[in-house]
């Protein structure tokens, strides 16, 4: 990951934060969960830093540190908020509101590995189009949708394929629809940064 801002004006890949900024958000989560499991409460989200302000769509994984199992993953699709409110924010969801899971509880806190996923705007791709690594997928058809990020087929070293048909899954459909002339495919890349070990 590369260290400092970079400005993508041409479009391309996602936007880069500088290392303190994504320093601050990992901060903020951890003490976000300390203070919601404990209390319901948040920590205050004031921040001078021009780039926690533009609002980003965010994801907010949880995993347990001894085995990596997942714990809790919630987020926003499209950005409506400022990002270091989405982080705060998704924190929250993540622990409380992961209907795969019962809540966070306080003693679980520090077992517990925080990543954040920022987002670019979703464009519409062509199944040839994606690359297992760099894009994320939205599949939607009729009322039924589901999104992978970019970095859970790489941790299930899945082929292009058997991405497509994963994200199919997520959604509740059956595998291949994304080939259906009726079904949307999203794509979307991210810039993703967790907790040191």
């Amino acid at each position: 990951m590369n260290e400092g801002h970079q400005d993508r004006s041409d479009g391309t890949g996602p936007p880069q934060l500088a290392d303190e900024d994504k320093q601050h958000l990992l901060r903020l989560a951890r003490q976000t969960l300390v203070d919601f499991t404990r209390a319901g409460e948040t920590p205050d989200c004031a921040t001078d830093s021009p780039a926690l302000l533009e609002h980003r769509a965010t994801f907010v994984t949880l995993t347990q540190r001894a085995n990596r199992e997942l714990r809790g993953c919630r987020g926003e699709v499209v950005a409506r908020q400022p990002l270091i409110e989405a982080v705060t924010n998704m924190t929250i969801a993540s622990a409380s509101d992961d209907p795969r899971f019962p809540p966070v509880t306080p003693g679980e806190v520090p077992a517990l590995h925080i990543e954040i996923s920022m987002l670019t705007p979703m464009s519409p791709i062509r199944p040839e189009e994606v690359v297992v690594g760099r894009h994320g997928l939205l599949i939607t058809k009729g009322h039924q949708s589901g999104l992978l990020l970019p970095q859970v087929p790489v941790e299930w070293k899945w082929d292009r394929e058997e991405f497509l048909d994963s994200v199919c899954r997520k959604a509740g459909l059956p595998p291949g629809t994304w080939k259906d002339s009726d079904a949307e495919l999203l794509g979307f890349e991210c810039e993703v940064w967790g907790e040191e070990e």
